[in-house]
């Protein structure tokens, strides 16, 4: 007696939720690459409280990470805690932070925030996402980095590296932040999310740079849909 073999049956979901499942198995491969590569990965910005990264992540922005960690042990010498930031007048708060650019929209944001922090919270950083971004001079960006490095809260920091990093690898699709954070939180495990984002961000820093990536050195070009689509012609 012969036996019919069954036929193989067709997938019958929607297309986007095969896709979908194809990203999150994408995200969780990369994920490990990004582990294997960066096992050291930590936050380059030098602090010692949540009060100090707050600080240093809000003058971080459009300036290196290495330019405020010049900055910051005098400002904190300066002003050690919110409530001396708070008290303090915006034209000193300047002259500390003017080697960072911007330095005037920084000095009022941190003032801000340091005001805020006086009187709603007692002086303390707040542990949640939704008291960080009601304080002046804080996204989510912002808040995912103190979250994620003060109080073991996950996150993902969308900086322009992890942008640049995840539309790339075909991670994402969008410019926004906020809708590649939405993105890179469905395809990367939830407690990973800040390793993930520090091993990205150096990833971007030394191998996929915004100019000339180095695609015959990375270890995610098999993951890659820049690298399928230019560097193999590069190479």
């Amino acid at each position: 007696m012969t036996t019919r073999r069954k036929k193989s049956q067709p997938d019958k979901r929607p297309k986007s939720a095969t896709q979908h499942d194809d990203i999150i198995e994408r995200g969780h491969r990369i994920n490990e690459l990004l582990a294997r590569a960066y096992p050291d990965a930590r936050c380059s910005l030098n602090f010692s409280s949540p009060y100090e990264l707050l600080v240093a992540t809000i003058l971080s922005a459009q300036c290196t990470d290495e330019r405020v960690n010049q900055v910051t042990p005098a400002f904190f010498q300066r002003f050690p805690d919110a409530q001396a930031l708070a008290a303090a007048e915006l034209p000193e708060i300047e002259e500390y932070i003017r080697s960072t650019g911007f330095y005037r929209n920084k000095a009022k944001a941190l003032k801000g925030m340091a005001e805020a922090l006086v009187a709603h919270h007692g002086g303390k950083v707040p542990g949640t996402m939704e008291e960080l971004v009601r304080l002046p001079g804080v996204g989510r960006k912002t808040a995912n980095v103190v979250l994620g490095n003060c109080f073991n809260t996950p996150g993902i920091t969308v900086d322009t590296h992890v942008s640049r990093v995840a539309q790339r690898l075909g991670l994402t699709k969008h410019d926004q932040p906020e809708k590649i954070e939405e993105d890179l939180m469905r395809c990367i495990p939830h407690k990973d999310w800040t390793h993930f984002s520090h091993r990205t961000i150096l990833h971007g820093r030394h191998v996929c740079q915004a100019r000339k990536p180095k695609c015959e050195i990375c270890i995610l070009s098999g993951e890659c849909d820049y690298y399928r689509s230019h560097g193999k012609r590069q190479a």
